[in-house]
């Protein structure tokens, strides 16, 4: 598959979905009614379904791929649902963090995904990120620095700590590829953290922002 398909996208606005039972995601009808147009539009149209792929790896901002797909090939792991005629075909892999997805249309951005579930989190060989002071990091990014963040359509996510009391972060959303977010890490999240958590000295971002909307990092 490619790595970025001209189906996918991400935006805020939103129409009526389609609901069906137990579909993982739904679809609204403005959405629908766009992929069963292009869908017609293949020769083999009777055949196929929208297959949708998480192509991120953990730590890492959803980024997907939508292609059209023979659902009859679909292999014994997949989850094929159909949405008002519409075959969907979901691999095993991201079907936790699909559940729940809504996918639109905008005549401007084209089809579009919603997803309220957050990517997993990647892990660091050394940190540690399952004892107390990783609880009380992780209750301060809860309450505090993501609904912060969230205004300006940003979030962090904790990675874990090291024994020298630096707190290591990646960065998604609104922040991911940004050139204000190392200057939002240091000011804002280590400010909150070095005042809560007299274990933690420091912060570390370590997003891969080249990868963002606004890379910084080359």
């Amino acid at each position: 598959m490619s790595q970025v398909s001209p189906l996918a996208g991400s935006s805020p606005v939103a129409s009526s979905p389609l609901v069906s039972t137990d579909t993982i995601i739904t679809i609204t009808p403005v959405a629908h009614a766009k992929l069963i147009e292009l869908r017609d539009a293949e020769s083999e149209r009777e055949r196929l379904g929208l297959r949708l792929e998480i192509l991120s790896g953990p730590g890492e901002d959803f980024r997907y791929d939508l292609v059209f797909d023979e659902f009859v090939k679909a292999a014994f792991t997949d989850e094929v649902r159909t949405i008002n005629g519409l075959k969907i075909i979901i691999g095993a892999k991201d079907l936790d963090l699909l559940r729940g997805a809504e996918l639109d249309h905008d005549d401007a951005k084209g089809l579009l995904i919603r997803n309220p579930n957050k990517p997993l989190k990647a892990s660091f060989e050394g940190l540690v990120a399952d004892d107390e002071i990783s609880a009380q990091i992780e209750t301060i990014v809860f309450k505090d620095v993501n609904p912060a963040l969230s205004a300006h359509g940003g979030f962090v996510t904790f990675a874990g700590h090291d024994k020298e009391g630096t707190a290591y972060f990646t960065m998604g959303g609104g922040c991911h590829g940004c050139s204000m977010s190392r200057q939002t890490m240091l000011e804002g999240v280590q400010t909150m953290l070095v005042e809560q958590v007299p274990a933690i000295t420091r912060v570390r971002d370590i997003t891969d922002h080249s990868t963002g909307a606004n890379p910084y990092y080359s």
